[in-house]
């Protein structure tokens, strides 16, 4: 994995989740790829057709949000991903994801951090 195509892949994210199209959210992930959407919780949503079920699920308003990520570290297939996204609700999240990639590209594990920015 090379910063370039991290960041196609970052960029198709952003996409899938404007657009919620499914096939979209499924291109990005593999069948095994375990999702965090929070490193605490208690268990991941595994497979890329269930974390299209999950992202389906709930669905941000179109136009409710702008959202830019950026690679910060790369080691081989993992990488350290930082961001931000912001609602037009005012509130803004501070974002690192921890991502490590199969060999052809999708995602395979996934867990996000973020933080709420203080008002």
């Amino acid at each position: 994995m090379i910063a370039e195509q991290l960041q196609v892949w970052l960029d198709r994210y952003v996409d899938a989740w404007r657009s919620y199209d499914r096939a979209a959210i499924e291109a990005l992930f593999t069948d095994d790829c375990e999702y965090w959407y929070h490193p605490y919780d208690d268990s991941p949503v595994v497979g890329a057709t269930a974390i299209a079920d999950s992202w389906l699920e709930e669905q941000d308003r179109p136009g409710s949000w702008e959202a830019s990520y950026r690679p910060h570290l790369i080691e081989g297939e993992k990488a350290v991903v930082e961001g931000t996204t912001t609602y037009d609700t005012g509130r803004k999240f501070w974002n690192i994801w921890t991502l490590d990639f199969a060999p052809d590209g999708r995602c395979r594990h996934f867990v996000e951090w973020y933080m709420l920015e203080p008002s």
